[in-house]
């Protein structure tokens, strides 16, 4: 099932701010072992159609649900370029190739915040690794990293950094376990069992 992000005000929310997540527009990009990595944002017109291509990668449709023709993946993107912030879909560029697909979301202001316990600020994170190609190889686990350190350097009132994989798709819970994160509990969501996935700000020199 893809992630749900919110249009309206989830209950008992505040309402967001354009700045809802400090502007991942203008986060620097980042040195890893596997080159320059850097965040940037959506743009329908130009990013629609490849990121449709990987949506109908059968590996990555299992768990998404958005195979299908590009207003399938356009119907899930919208919402989030057109709400108020509190959702931002981005490509993942590595050495300037778009290489991954990432949605950074406030958690507090989520239906996530529904079914588990969540603290103000708390940023969650979706991720797909594009081609087939850089699948496999443990590139999942370093760029996780490094976008949680990104989250965490860029938005100092967040304290944790969170994912809700499925918990059927093990090498996503791998790849979260493999970048720091640890499991915080089991959580049913609307169309799935998922394993909340934490990265505390308190514990991420030592994990």
């Amino acid at each position: 099932m893809p992630p749900v992000h919110p249009v309206r005000p989830c209950a008992g929310a505040t309402g967001a701010r354009a700045d809802a997540l400090d502007a991942p527009a203008n986060w620097p990009a980042a040195a890893t072992d596997a080159g320059r990595f850097q965040l940037v944002p959506v743009r329908l017109a130009r990013d629609l159609p490849l990121i449709s291509t990987w949506m109908n990668d059968p590996a990555v449709a299992a768990f998404w649900e958005l195979a299908g023709p590009e207003r399938v993946t356009e119907a899930h993107l919208r919402p989030q370029l057109d709400g108020d912030g509190r959702s931002v879909p981005c490509l993942g560029l590595l050495d300037g190739e778009p290489m991954s697909y990432w949605e950074l979301y406030r958690a507090d202001l989520d239906p996530l915040a529904r079914y588990c316990r969540i603290q103000p600020h708390d940023t969650g994170l979706h991720l797909l690794i594009g081609a087939a190609a850089h699948r496999g190889r443990g590139l999942g686990s370093l760029l996780l990293r490094t976008v949680a350190d990104l989250v965490l350097d860029q938005r100092p009132r967040c304290a944790r950094v969170l994912a809700e994989p499925d918990v059927r798709n093990v090498p996503s819970v791998a790849a979260f376990l493999g970048a720091g994160f640890r499991l915080g509990a089991e959580v049913q969501l609307p169309g799935k069992r998922a394993a909340l996935m934490v990265r505390d700000r308190e514990l991420r020199h030592e994990l």
